[in-house]
């Protein structure tokens, strides 16, 4: 048992939804929370985040930093995708160890599972097919972190974890249309669709994927319950353990926001990975289960997005 009672935790990606999420979650733990802002250190430069580390001296960190982004952004920039994130995390995970870090949880995603990966997907369906081309490159990096998590327990007996998260949505999360993820996209398409009296919505593809949905803030509370309670190497997967339709998620949507008009489906626009559901035993084995159910997850982050960004 890990006890973060009077540590000094970094999470590092405060800003992001997840790591802002950590961030809310380590409010009841009696911990000092860090956070390093861009101007603090450039997570891509490995000597800047390295002097912010030895500076700082955290006991146990979170790594939730990432460069993120949906299909169309990793398409577009896969460079970006794959330097950033690699920098990223080699930079903190070599600057932890050199420091004397304690403890610390690498933040992966699902997307580094084959695309046609046995459902649910078990952990130990890593690297046993070929990825899901429209974000390998995303991918490749945080199967990468995983491995350097895992090689510095190996090398170094360093006490770092990997979660590997579901499709999260939450409060922060991004609504941009051209770069967001399929949740934030259809609150934001179903609300404006409503406020301009609009006769339909269009959705991306046939409608037919299915896909997992966790809430952020039970996100959050899983990487402190693993925090405190693993210490092994390989992953854990972090999810609701339950999957909808797209089109099921787009009726679910629509009802939250009000929306009675149709919903369209685009052909043109690719589906991506038919379905992407992770095994939650794992996890459970562990004592933890989520608390949010998805309509209520989905109402909380509507009534988010109207006070923050409609």
């Amino acid at each position: 048992m890990y006890d973060l009672s009077g540590k000094r935790v970094w999470v590092a990606g405060h800003r992001g939804m997840v790591g802002s999420a950590i961030v809310r979650r380590l409010q009841a733990e009696n911990c000092e929370v860090l956070t390093a802002s861009r101007q603090d250190a450039d997570l891509r430069d490995q000597a800047a985040t390295t002097a912010w580390i030895e500076k700082n001296r955290p006991d146990a960190v979170f790594l939730a930093a990432a460069k993120v982004g949906g299909i169309l952004a990793n398409d577009t920039f896969p460079a970006d995708f794959l330097y950033d994130n690699l920098m990223i995390e080699a930079n903190i995970i070599n600057g932890a160890h050199k420091v004397g870090v304690e403890k610390l949880m690498f933040l992966g995603s699902s997307c580094i599972y084959p695309k046609f990966a046995p459902q649910p997907i078990t952990e130990d369906a890593l690297l046993t097919g070929t990825l899901e081309p429209t974000n390998e490159w995303y991918a490749i990096a945080k199967i990468a972190g995983i491995k350097l998590s895992d090689a510095y327990r190996k090398q170094h007996g360093s006490d770092f974890i990997s979660g590997m998260p579901t499709n999260l949505y939450g409060p922060g999360d991004n609504f941009d249309l051209n770069s967001s993820h399929v949740m934030p996209a259809l609150i934001r398409k179903a609300h404006e669709a409503k406020l301009s009296g609009a006769p339909s919505i269009t959705v991306w593809g046939t409608g037919t994927p299915r896909r997992e949905f966790l809430h952020v803030d039970d996100c959050a509370d899983a990487c402190v319950h693993l925090m405190k309670t693993y210490s092994a190497a390989g992953h854990v997967n972090i999810g609701s353990g339950e999957d909808v339709t797209i089109l099921e998620l787009t009726k679910l949507v629509c009802d939250v926001v009000g929306f009675t008009g149709e919903i369209v489906h685009d052909l043109s626009k690719p589906d991506g990975t038919p379905r992407k559901l992770m095994s939650a035993d794992k996890l459970r084995s562990m004592g933890w289960a989520p608390k949010i159910g998805l309509e209520e997850g989905v109402a909380a982050v509507y009534q988010w997005f109207l006070a923050n960004k409609a």
